[in-house]
């Protein structure tokens, strides 16, 4: 590979192109909104797991040269395939894709409408969305990647005109944090979940893949000088992504004053371009915000069906993508409000387990690739994850409450990785007890 700036930069466009999606951006927005006057500390918690993780799971996928069942099978072959079926069940119709249908709805149609016909819009609104999506997932077009090609820029452009102007004309002063976020250790902690929001490590280990193969075109083969690449050129991306978070976190920060509190993120850039633009400022936000959630949801349906062709082929693409989105049309008739809450107690139990394989994948050499320390790492980080997940729920558990709650890293919800290093620990021991063992048996 010639490591040209020009290719570094092309690879790392590709990634942020990847990463950045219209429906992550209600979430930086309504941070703000409640973090209030501790909307750094909320932040820098939001950058960690909403840009750097992400990043982490591609250069996981890069540095492995797995795609993410061969990944996850390291654990077990049948762990590899659930875990893939839940990652994708995650990103596509349980929560993401309906999360497009809604999240366009809210920003483009919701506010127009009077407060007592807006339930029965949204269901308009994703019946012609989702048929959409499925007519153009199962008949490949042109058109898709065309919309795509030209969306990202003008939703890009139109952004930079929204933060430019609250950053030099703010709309009112940071007012007090919500309780989730009124002191910086609150706050930097509740924003490390909302981060978990975008489910862009999820899907980070699912495209990574995309990445793999397109820095082997330019003549690199060994895992690690892709890893190497893929690092280099990730921090342009991770720049990109950062400066746009981090600014709208000080745009949702800056509106309580003129807009109020508010259910979720988008009725905050829905206020913002009209307070900017006017009426016709949140209709351009509202039409390139769909074309750009229309091409994300056409996207995960291919993408859903074409992993669940390949693990039951007797159902045909077609069969998959229309399942998949009937479920996700059902799914987004509960709102978007209600996607998010839902999607809370899934995310708190998939994240560690995600965030347990990266890890566990950077360090693969240093315990020679071990089954064992894999098995026992994943096995106790579930324990944690599960708890976190139930808790999340409203389903207590009282027997075990009273132990977690005391643990460190327990008010950041990340007690987990305690776990973790005790699996990993109790994983070496036994694969050295294995090898005495074997030497024994050996010298007998």
């Amino acid at each position: 590979m010639k490591k040209t700036s020009n290719e570094f930069i092309a690879i790392g466009l590709m990634l942020f192109a990847l990463f950045f999606g219209a429906g992550n951006l209600i979430f930086p927005a309504f941070m703000g909104q409640n973090s209030g006057w501790n909307t750094w500390y909320a932040t820098a918690g939001f950058l960690i797991t909403g840009v750097g993780l992400p990043f982490a799971s591609v250069l996981a996928i890069c540095f492995s040269g797995k795609n993410l069942q061969q990944l996850a099978g390291r654990v077990s072959p049948l762990y590899g395939i659930l875990f893939s079926c839940a990652l994708y069940l995650t990103i596509g119709p349980f929560f993401a894709i309906p999360r497009t249908a809604t999240v366009s709805y809210e920003i483009a149609i919701s506010h127009f409408l009077p407060t007592d016909m807006r339930s029965y819009g949204l269901y308009g609104f994703a019946f012609l969305f989702f048929l959409l999506s499925w007519y153009l997932s199962i008949n490949p077009s042109k058109l898709v990647p065309r919309i795509g090609k030209c969306i990202t820029p003008l939703l890009l452009a139109f952004l930079f005109l929204l933060i430019a102007a609250s950053l030099f004309f703010p709309m009112g002063s940071w007012m007090a944090p919500s309780a989730a976020y009124d002191t910086p250790v609150k706050a930097f902690s509740s924003a490390l979940l909302e981060g978990y929001n975008t489910m862009d490590c999820l899907a980070g280990l699912v495209f990574g893949v995309i990445v793999v193969e397109s820095i082997r075109l330019y003549g690199l083969t060994s895992n690690r000088g892709i890893a190497g690449a893929a690092l280099k050129s990730g921090l342009i991306s991770t720049f990109f992504m950062f400066l746009i978070y981090a600014a709208l976190c000080t745009l949702g920060a800056s509106s309580v004053a003129v807009l109020g509190h508010v259910e979720n993120g988008a009725p905050v850039l829905v206020g913002a371009a009209s307070f900017y633009f006017g009426n016709m400022g949140s209709m351009v936000l509202g039409m390139i915000v769909v074309l750009a959630c229309l091409t994300t949801s056409i996207g995960l349906i291919a993408s859903c069906a074409a992993y669940f062709h390949t693990l039951l082929p007797r159902f045909s693409h077609k069969v998959w993508a229309t399942f998949f989105t009937i479920l996700s049309f059902v799914i987004a008739l509960f709102g978007l409000s209600a996607i998010i809450k839902g999607a809370i107690p899934v995310l708190l139990f998939l994240y560690p387990l995600a965030v347990s394989l990266i890890l566990l994948t950077f360090l693969h050499d240093f315990f020679h690739g071990s089954r064992k320390v894999y098995i026992l790492s994943t096995a106790f980080t579930i324990l944690p994850s599960l708890y976190d997940a139930l808790k999340a729920a409203g389903l207590s558990v009282p027997q075990a409450a009273r132990f977690m709650d005391a643990l460190p890293l327990s008010s950041f919800n990340m007690s987990w990785l305690l776990f973790f290093a005790a699996g990993f620990l109790l994983g070496l021991l036994w694969e050295k007890v294995s090898e005495i063992a074997k030497d024994g048996v050996a010298k007998e």
